[in-house]
């Protein structure tokens, strides 16, 4: 078991301080990896690692379990939520956590003396038992870890704007492949073009609709 003290110092660094929401994200990836089986940090990619909102959380289950983006052992689907759910990659197997509702009120029993809310959480999360902390539950992953992981370095051109699209991520629509935002997924919406210009020190004048 990792010590997390010293954890939680390499969270506080990155983060310039120590928040709660660091704290769970650490005991997170703990008992996450623990219920599946696996010693941590991870150098391989033999877990993955959905986390379900961006910020601070990461912080502690980056430090923890030694997942990432760029080794895509860590993904974000942005649900809002302070959960995780831990995949055994090889297996299919997986372990979704998430705090329990009343986990802010029953923080103050580990903090005694601490009436403040922000330090009572900050104190009691770090010395919770792990069932008051958290709920887990065995999950199916809709699609699957394979799906999901995919095949790195895989790369098509979207038969639409003809832009290439890696990882096996493109969307066939009548047989031919399509991005996301051709297939009608876009989380953006086309203005017009910039154009490249040949002086560097040009600059383009452009109004962006309120």
């Amino acid at each position: 078991m990792q010590d997390i003290q010293n954890l939680l110092e390499q969270s506080s660094a990155r983060h310039s301080h120590l928040c709660p929401r660091q704290v769970l994200g650490v005991r997170m990836a703990l008992v996450g990896a623990e219920l599946l089986g696996f010693d941590l940090p991870r150098s391989d990619k033999a877990m993955l690692v959905i986390a379900e909102t961006d910020g601070c959380f990461l912080d502690g289950l980056e430090v923890a379990a030694g997942v990432t983006p760029g080794h895509r052992t860590l993904r974000i689907e942005d649900y809002g939520k302070i959960a995780a759910t831990f995949v055994e990659v090889k297996a299919g197997r997986a372990v979704r956590l998430v705090p329990r509702p009343n986990v802010r009120e029953a923080a103050y029993q580990f903090a005694p003396g601490e009436s403040r809310h922000y330090f009572a959480q900050l104190q009691g999360y770090q010395v919770m038992p792990d069932e008051e902390l958290f709920s887990a539950a065995y999950v199916n992953l809709f699609p699957s870890a394979e799906e999901i992981i995919s095949r790195a370095g895989v790369r098509t051109l979207c038969k639409s704007c003809g832009e290439e699209i890696i990882n096996q991520r493109e969307i066939l629509v009548a047989g031919e492949p399509l991005c996301r935002a051709c297939s009608g997924q876009a989380y953006y919406g086309l203005q017009f073009p910039i154009e490249v210009l040949q002086s560097k020190k040009a600059q383009v004048d452009f109004h962006l609709d309120p």
